[in-house]
């Protein structure tokens, strides 16, 4: 049994040492909205927060967690959707087809925590999630829009 703090709840998952943190919380933990993408740490899809810093779950194995760290999924981002970073998704209409967009929106959530007013190059260097449908200007935006305080 691996025991983690999943959005404020100790989940006990009857899980194998070495399963990506992915599955432990898709599939054991049944929170779906984080996604997977690549599988090699690559593409963001799977962006979870580990005491408040972004980290791609498909590539760290549970059994590198200890209970007392903190995993946030887009679940426990603000369940009422009241985050300044999902506001200005909605009010941006940021996504296309939608399928990274948890990813992008815990990417930068942890973004604005660590520095509430990027500038252009910096939203450009530390945004590293892939698109497929290539929202990168609507992301861009919207990560301005959550910073000024005006979303929403």
């Amino acid at each position: 049994m691996i025991k983690l703090n999943i959005n404020g709840t100790l989940h006990e998952l009857d899980v194998e040492p070495d399963t990506p943190l992915l599955w432990a919380i898709r599939e054991h933990a049944g929170l779906t909205g984080t996604k997977y993408g690549c599988g090699v740490a690559q593409c963001g899809a799977c962006t979870v927060h580990v005491d408040g810093v972004a980290m791609r779950s498909c590539s760290i194995p549970v059994g590198e967690f200890k209970p007392e760290q903190k995993i946030v999924t887009i679940e426990g981002l603000s369940p009422t959707v009241t985050h300044p970073i999902q506001k200005a998704w909605l009010e941006l209409d940021v996504p296309q087809c939608g399928y990274c967009q948890s990813g992008q929106i815990m990417a930068a959530a942890a973004l604005l925590q660590a520095n509430p007013k990027p500038t252009d190059e910096q939203i450009r260097s530390e945004m590293t999630n892939i698109c497929r449908c290539g929202t990168y200007n609507r992301i861009q935006a919207a990560i301005k829009l959550a910073a000024t305080g005006m979303a929403g």
